[in-house]
């Protein structure tokens, strides 16, 4: 069952209930009065009878006569009854022995009379009776004259009452029918007013299910339904970054994938069809070295890329114990074999450093630094110079590795750090690069959460910047 068609039936059976057991609370409570009402005045009116009897008796009993006695007391009936003058009114006296001293009934009489069964003088009861289509009170009691029992009998038609009550039933019903449409009508339009949102929220579901992940829902109210739509347009952004994150990562797997089986072609393809030549044709000593010389190169370069991708999938997700030490000292431990790989091409290495202590990894910190000097030095010509400087700027403490070489264009610089990405292609393999060190130097910066960066002009020179924080370091 729909939402709005939960909302709308069960609105209409609470206040069907609500309604209708209201309509009888008060119908009956106003019958209960009404007829409270007219038995009280029953029993009121037989007491007046009463009170008359007992005025008239010490008349009576100085006659002392049986026919006066009836005469007296039909001539009282007939008096009350006629004083009361309402239709419907009638009375009964009876002696003891079922002689009939006055009745103007117009109905016959039960033979079960249970309200005059050991009744007892001055006692009063009351019983309501059926009498065909009428409903009648009988109210009665005894009254002792010269030793002779009277059973005064008054009675009251009051079918009117039910009838009333009946009456009330029938209009309660007309407005029963026509309030519980008009609710019906209005509980329709209130309902699928309320769920609207909720069935927006619904198609904008489907279509994210659908992979429509740009998709949001419409939010105009601010209750809880606003909110609930808010909260959705922000987990379907979530989710929207989250998908684009994933697509992008698969990418970037898939490329790495293509790079890495590209970049192990090229060497095996060497050093197979120079080893198929050196064993099926006829080479002397110097076409035999050449083509040794080439495997071995080739090897290398194949050793290389291995030990560069190991590094790169260990530093992935991996974490390491930082000691606070001096970048300093770290800078003076590899400088020595920074200048011997420089020396090749007579490039000097020059270093200013600041003393500061930072939370450091001492073998991944000298990765990063010989990277980034060995691509300055493979950036750049005979003769030139690389600098390694460390400084404080603001709260923290920066390390650059500047170089005078050929430098980067603009465009390559947001894509250098992904892994096998090479601006050079053909130098980046005659160096035996793979295009890794960049990626490498990023995934240490990120465990020792600092911020590489990198300013270049081509011909100009490159600048790589990586940013410590000082928070939690002694400078």
């Amino acid at each position: 069952m729909r939402f709005w068609l939960k909302i709308f039936t069960y609105s209409i059976l609470v206040f069907f209930l609500i309604f209708n057991v209201t309509s009888v609370i008060v119908i009956e409570r106003n019958h209960g009065k009404i007829l409270t009402r007219e038995i009280n005045n029953a029993l009121s009116q037989n007491m007046n009878i009463h009170s008359s009897v007992d005025a008239i008796l010490p008349v009576v009993l100085i006659y002392d006569s049986e026919q006066y006695e009836e005469n007296v007391l039909a001539n009282i009936a007939k008096a009350f009854v006629g004083k009361v003058g309402d239709e419907g009114v009638y009375m009964t006296i009876k002696d003891d022995k079922g002689k009939s001293v006055y009745n103007n009934t117009d109905f016959e009489m039960s033979m079960n009379r249970a309200e005059t069964e050991k009744l007892k003088t001055n006692e009063i009861r009351y019983i309501l009776r059926d009498v065909g289509n009428r409903t009648i009170l009988f109210t009665s009691n005894l009254t002792e004259i010269n030793r002779k029992i009277y059973t005064f009998t008054y009675m009251k038609d009051i079918t009117s009452v039910y009838r009333e009550r009946m009456d009330q039933y029938q209009f309660y019903l007309k407005v029963d029918i026509v309030a519980c449409s008009a609710y019906m009508m209005i509980m329709f339009i209130v309902s699928r007013r309320l769920t609207t949102p909720i069935h927006r929220l619904i198609r904008t579901a489907q279509f994210i299910a659908a992979g429509a992940f740009y998709e949001r829902a419409e939010s105009r109210s601010k209750d809880e339904i606003g909110v609930l739509a808010n909260n959705f347009n922000i987990m379907a952004s979530v989710i929207e970054d989250k998908i684009k994150d994933l697509e992008r990562l698969n990418r970037e797997k898939q490329l790495f994938i293509d790079n890495f089986t590209h970049e192990l072609k090229t060497p095996l393809t060497s050093i197979i069809g120079y080893a198929d030549y050196l064993r099926t044709a006829k080479t002397d000593a110097t076409q035999l070295l050449d083509g040794l010389n080439v495997i071995l190169s080739e090897g290398k370069r194949l050793e290389s890329l291995s030990f560069k991708l190991m590094n790169l999938i260990m530093l992935e997700g991996t974490e390491y114990p930082m000691e606070d030490m001096d970048i300093c000292s770290i800078l003076a431990e590899i400088k020595p074999a920074m200048e011997m790989k420089a020396r090749e091409k007579r490039i000097a290495i020059k270093t200013s450093c600041e003393s500061a202590r930072l939370p450091l990894e001492k073998d991944l910190m000298k990765i990063l630094i010989f990277n980034l000097v060995d691509n300055a030095i493979k950036a750049s010509s005979e003769c030139q110079s690389i600098v390694i400087r460390t400084f404080r700027q603001g709260a923290d403490c920066i390390l650059e590795i500047e170089d005078e070489g050929m430098g980067i264009e603009s465009e390559h610089l947001d894509r250098i750090f992904e892994p096998f990405y090479m601006t050079d292609k053909a130098r980046t393999r005659r160096n035996n690069g793979a295009g890794l060190g960049l990626s490498i130097c990023q995934s240490i910066a990120t465990l020792h959460n600092a911020v590489i960066s990198v300013r270049s002009l081509p011909e100009q020179g490159t600048t790589f910047s990586i940013a410590f924080s000082r928070r939690g370091a002694a400078l």
